[in-house]
């Protein structure tokens, strides 16, 4: 049926999209942190990715999520000399995250996440209007 095809299609979506505002929250989480030693890097902001792939099972294309993905960007420098992993000149490198495009991606995986639960909501209803149908 149909119906129970768009539930399982909706459920990977939530589970996906589920595992994108984890890794969004974990950049949020260390958006502040550094280095121990002028040696290391700081924390590296992490990338949501998506697979999608054929079920055979249920005769639908569904989404997971896909490798982790670290953001190559340059990291930040701040001066703060008496830091543990300042460097020779006083600068510590600070992680790659803004906290700007973290929110606002957490704002598109929540929205996506939402209509997810709609869909599976209003497939819900519509099954339970079909049962409804049935018995009478």
């Amino acid at each position: 049926m149909d119906l129970i095809k768009s539930l399982f299609v909706s459920a990977s979506g939530l589970k996906a999209q589920n595992g994108r505002m984890r890794i969004i929250a974990e950049n949020i989480a260390n958006a502040s942190s550094t280095a121990r030693t002028p040696d290391e890097d700081p924390y590296r902001r992490k990338i949501a990715t998506f697979q999608s792939h054929f079920d055979k099972e249920l005769g639908a294309k569904t989404v997971e999520l896909g490798k982790v993905a670290e953001d190559t960007s340059d990291f930040k420098s701040t001066h703060m000399p008496g830091h543990p992993a300042a460097d020779e000149n006083g600068y510590v490198q600070q992680p790659n995250v803004n906290t700007l495009i973290e929110t606002t991606d957490m704002r598109e995986a929540q929205r996506s996440y939402e209509a997810n639960l709609n869909v599976i909501e209003s497939t819900r209803r519509m099954l339970q209007r079909t049962i409804d149908i049935l018995r009478a």
